[in-house]
């Protein structure tokens, strides 16, 4: 046999009463989110119970339900009665006036303007606001010289590194003008080198990469008499 139907009415017994409140408020609760799962909607649900306890669902938030049910509210009464309409967006510049003066006062508080209505405790409160300011202005400047001394930092170790490598080609060009000269000098002699040089000056090298450079010139010592009348001979000599 089938269940018989049940009258809808107030259960008196206190028992059966809540036991059954249980039950169907369980059953509501289950198909309030399936109907938000299946059907994508945005779903909230509150009961009371008889002796004044709140049961509550929602599929998102309750604040947002009751948010948006308020806003969609006050729209629909909004399009079906002009009168509501106009002291609606009355009500919406008021607000945004308050709002506004809020701000402006605000700013100048924070600018140490209009300081005399304060007492301690909202003066503290400024105080605590320009301290968390001010250190995140801190913060933040902190940040941007960090990172120019890193990039300035890269900058001297990149020039650092070129100037490595061109003094590691000028010592190698050095040495191979010392090596070439050499070749020279025992191919044709000291005589035939020094006759054939474009300039009347003898050259010789002397590497020493921890003593610095300094260039002279010395008179080559007199031979014999067939020579004096020669002009003399000087050479070119990188002394340390």
């Amino acid at each position: 046999m089938g269940r018989g139907k049940i009258v809808i009415r107030r259960i008196d017994n206190s028992t059966s009463r809540q036991v059954t409140f249980s039950k169907r408020r369980n059953g509501i609760f289950k198909k309030a989110k399936e109907l938000a799962i299946l059907c994508d909607a945005e779903v909230g649900l509150m009961i009371f119970s008889s002796t004044g306890r709140l049961y509550e669902y929602s599929s998102t938030s309750m604040n947002s339900v009751i948010d948006r049910y308020g806003k969609t509210k006050e729209g629909q009464q909004v399009v079906t009665n002009p009168n509501s309409e106009l002291k609606f967006w009355q009500r919406e510049a008021a607000s945004l006036r308050q709002q506004l003066h809020n701000l402006q006062e605000n700013h100048r508080q924070l600018m140490g303007e209009d300081l005399s209505g304060l007492n301690v405790k909202e003066l503290q409160s400024i105080e605590n606001q320009l301290e968390v300011s001010l250190r995140g202005v801190r913060t933040k400047k902190d940040q941007i010289l960090f990172d120019e001394i890193h990039e300035l930092n890269r900058k001297g170790s990149l020039v650092h590194q070129e100037n490595t490598e061109l003094y590691k080609k000028i010592s190698m060009i050095g040495k191979e003008n010392a090596e070439l000269y050499k070749k020279i000098y025992e191919a044709e002699g000291p005589s035939e080198v020094n006759r054939d040089s474009p300039t009347p000056y003898n050259f010789a090298v002397v590497e020493n990469r921890n003593v610095p450079m300094q260039l002279g010139l010395s008179t080559l010592p007199q031979q014999d008499d067939t020579e004096q009348s020669a002009a003399p001979k000087l050479g070119l000599q990188l002394n340390p």
